[in-house]
């Protein structure tokens, strides 16, 4: 080879350099996922874009998201640390799926809420109390102690003793002493507020306890750790009426401290009725309460502020110690906008580093649109957006990247306002080299997406699949479901119904509420609107009276195990087990597979787990059931030609069309069927595990139970949640039957074919927090779209394009 053509050989190889093997990392590859309903699903995504996934609601896109990709890359992190750190992680199994490449780091944003301990805030669950602690204890006036004595989750505690120590080979007893200066209210125990207990609530007075005196819920005559204890006990005469006891023998009922007692040969504690109750219910969020315990404690307690602490949950040496007049109670309660200023204006050297954290961590409330919070807001108080978006707040001043991040629908909760500014937040995180999935149903973050997937073509069975992906503007001429309702629009009405009477609310001032008057229209369909942190649920939910006329049907998640499922959850269940005990001619029990009629093998739940310690567990279908979860002679017993196996196999539709003609007619169970088809659920299994449901699908079963209420106002708390642009259709056809079935339907909603649809609009603001609670437009939307003088008006016009 001569010198020109080596010369020429080297110049080639200098234009076209090979690419480090490093950068052909660039796509995530999924090939065979089959999680849930997903089938044998196949797709590589981009890393380091915005890939939003859409489609109907139950299609699949959880599935693939969180329990796929954000689910192994979780598991093979927690694989990085030593065995016995991995004992104290919770374990998890790989998901179904063939082959997972190219995943890095997954950060999962859900709407999960948080937790609700009674001592759990806003400020506690962003490290922002933490730093003010540390502010505090040490430029506060005067100086009361360390960061633990500003903490209402810190007792004060002291101690003295002689301790025996070994020393030169002598022992010597020395004296010593402890103290410990904490923050929280020894009144409250730092919960800001104190219970009393009314004692009718507990116990019929006139009976004794051997005549079942007791009224608390789950407390039974032959339960060792509740009524016999007492009973058993030797304090009080079991068959003498309570109300005749001695003054000693009451103080003993109802005061008496911890003892140890033998009840049949048992060693159990004894201790009085009221620090029992307190400690087995009112240690407990009540939120967190099954339906039927929460109304006990309703019933039976009532919550008043803490009079020594005034609610702030502090002790009073706390909240002597101040800078610049405002004490750390005080700096909790601002609003968190007004709380960045008063930390920007704070000038000292020696803390300086601190400021600068606690400043950037109070401007990212401010950012993400939560400004009007307080740090002393329960964090159980939250709604699933509000969640979603304090979660959001470590990530955004974050220094790491290459990390993929996971949205469960980040708008929930927005008004159209604040969605451009999430947009902005997300497009942030990508924009430093992240990437980041999104499930989401809005068209307004869907358009700012680089790569879409959309999964169906419909729910449950139906779905599984992908049915696009590619660009936005690739998706409007798709023919998929989403791509087809992309620019839907809904229009005004051109005749709303008239009221048939008001509610009136006078001088609401709950939370941000400026002594609000209004008049909601009745036997309409009424929509409450404004941006977040306006006041619409304390305008709703906090005066509006909650008597027997309204039925509130809340964001508060519904609970259930893998036990659980629409049958049980609805009340299906029980009639259909009663009409199989009588077409048979035995128990209803045998037809429950979580009592007489589960398989021994199983215990009724179908599957044989096995603990694997440190190994992620193992779910293997029961060999004795198949998978049934009931006895083998159980499953003989026949209606209709179907045992009860089968029937909870069935959809909702199958169902509805069994057991509402021929010799399965059960107008009982025909009637919630009809409710679940009604808000689109036909297509979910009856006995499937609840566990299994999505977000949207969990609300709208929520709805259908409730809609069997007997009431005349519905209270609708952002009923759209999780809901795909299709499925919304079909919700404003469900609120329209329930006005015309002679309903009043009250909606606090953000989406706009919602407020288009509407018969009324309230609207509030015109800010968030102090910036708010004012009503500042009441009409039709016609009229708000003609007048565009607030926020909602304006963005509604845009929307139906006025």
């Amino acid at each position: 080879m001569t010198t020109a053509t080596k010369k020429a050989a080297k110049a080639r190889t200098a234009k076209t350099p090979t690419p480090p093997a490093a950068d052909s990392h660039d796509l995530i590859r999924v090939h065979g996922a089959r999680v849930n309903n997903l089938k044998d699903v196949s797709i590589e995504l981009p890393k380091r874009r915005l890939t939003v996934f859409t489609g109907v609601s139950g299609s699949g896109k959880s599935s693939l998201v969180f329990s796929t990709i954000a689910a192994e890359s979780q598991r093979l992190i927690n694989e990085t640390y030593s065995t016995f750190v991995q004992g104290f992680m919770p374990t998890q199994a790989r998901p179904e799926v063939d082959v997972l490449e190219g995943l890095t780091t997954a950060i999962i944003v859900d709407q999960q809420r948080m937790g609700s301990d009674p001592r759990s805030t806003v400020g506690t669950a962003t490290d922002a109390n933490a730093m003010l602690r540390i502010l505090f204890s040490r430029i506060g006036k005067p100086h009361i102690g360390s960061p633990q004595a500003f903490s209402f989750n810190v007792a004060s505690i002291s101690g003295a003793g002689a301790v025996k120590i070994e020393r030169a080979g002598k022992s010597v007893r020395e004296r010593r002493s402890f103290s410990i200066t904490g923050g929280m209210c020894p009144r409250c125990e730092g919960r800001g507020s104190v219970s009393d207990i009314d004692l009718t609530q507990l116990y019929d007075d006139s009976k004794s306890l051997a005549e079942g005196a007791f009224t608390i819920p789950g407390w039974k005559s032959d339960s060792f750790w509740t009524v016999r204890v007492y009973a058993e006990s030797g304090f009080v005469d079991p068959n003498k009426p309570i109300r005749k006891y001695t003054k000693k023998e009451m103080n003993d009922f109802l005061y008496k401290e911890p003892v140890k007692v033998k009840v049949d040969g048992v060693n159990l504690t004894y201790e009085g009725l009221i620090p029992k109750i307190q400690k087995s219910f009112l240690s407990k969020d009540r939120e967190a309460m099954q339906p039927h315990i929460r109304a006990f404690v309703d019933r039976a307690v009532t919550f008043t502020t803490c009079p020594d602490c005034e609610g702030t949950r502090l002790t009073e040496a706390a909240r002597s110690s101040k800078i610049k007049k405002l004490s750390i109670a005080d700096a909790c309660a601002m609003q968190i906008s007004d709380l960045a200023e008063w930390v920007r204006g704070l000038k000292e050297p020696s803390v300086q580093p601190l400021l600068d954290a606690l400043g950037h961590t109070l401007d990212s409330f401010v950012e993400i649109g939560l400004g009007y919070l307080s740090l002393e807001r329960p964090s159980g108080t939250l709604s699933g957006g509000e969640a979603q978006r304090v979660k959001m707040i470590r990530h955004l001043g974050s220094a790491l990247t290459d990390v993929t991040y996971v949205f469960d629908e980040p708008t929930i909760g927005l008004h159209p306002h604040d969605i451009q500014r999430m947009n902005d937040l997300l497009l942030q995180l990508r924009d430093k080299g992240n990437t980041v999935l999104v499930v989401e149903h809005k068209p307004e973050t869907i358009a700012i997406a680089d790569h879409v997937v959309d999964l169906g073509p419909g729910a449950g069975s139906a779905g599984g699949m992908i049915c696009f992906e590619g660009s936005v503007e690739e998706l409007r001429t798709s023919g998929t479901v989403t791509g087809r309702h992309f620019d839907d629009r809904a229009q005004l009405k051109d005749e709303v119904r008239k009221a048939k009477g008001t509610l009136a609310i006078r001088g609401a001032n709950k939370h941000n509420l400026r002594d609000v008057d209004v008049d909601i229209p009745l036997g309409v369909l009424c929509v409450v609107t404004g941006v977040a942190g306006s006041g619409k649920s304390s305008l709703i939910h906090g005066s509006i009276p909650a008597d027997e006329g309204v039925i509130s049907v809340d964001q508060t998640p519904i609970r259930g195990s893998r036990r659980s499922n629409p049958a049980t959850y609805t009340g299906l269940l029980e009639p259909i087990r009663k009409a199989f005990a009588k077409a048979n001619g035995v128990k209803p029990a045998l037809f429950s597979s979580n009592s007489e009629g589960a398989c021994p093998n199983c215990n009724g739940a179908g599957v044989i787990y096995t603990d694997l310690g440190i190994m992620a567990g193992m779910e293997t279908t029961c060999e004795v059931c198949e998978g049934k979860r009931f006895l083998a002679e159980v499953l003989d017993y026949k209606l209709g030609g179907r045992d009860i196996s089968e029937v909870l196999a069935m959809s909702v539709t199958e169902a509805e069309e069994f057991l509402g003609t021929g010799e399965a007619r059960i107008p009982a169970a025909h009637a919630i069927l009809e409710r679940l088809v009604d808000v689109g659920l036909g297509y979910l299994t009856i006995g499937q595990p609840l566990t299994t449901l999505s977000g949207g699908e969990r609300q709208r079963l929520k709805l259908a139970t409730h809609m069997a209420d007997k009431g005349g106002v519905y209270v609708l708390d952002e009923p759209t949640t999780g809901l795909h642009l299709a499925d919304v259709e079909n919700l404003l056809g469900l609120l329209d039957r329930l006005v015309e079935s002679g309903k009043s339907v009250i909606v606090i909603e953000h989406h706009q074919a919602v407020m288009a649809h509407a018969d009324w609009i309230i609207d509030l603001g015109p800010g968030a927090g102090h910036d708010g609670g004012t009503i500042v437009f009441e009409g039709t939307p016609a009229e708000l779209v003609a007048d565009r003088s607030t926020l909602t008006g304006q963005h509604l016009a845009e929307y139906v394009g006025a």
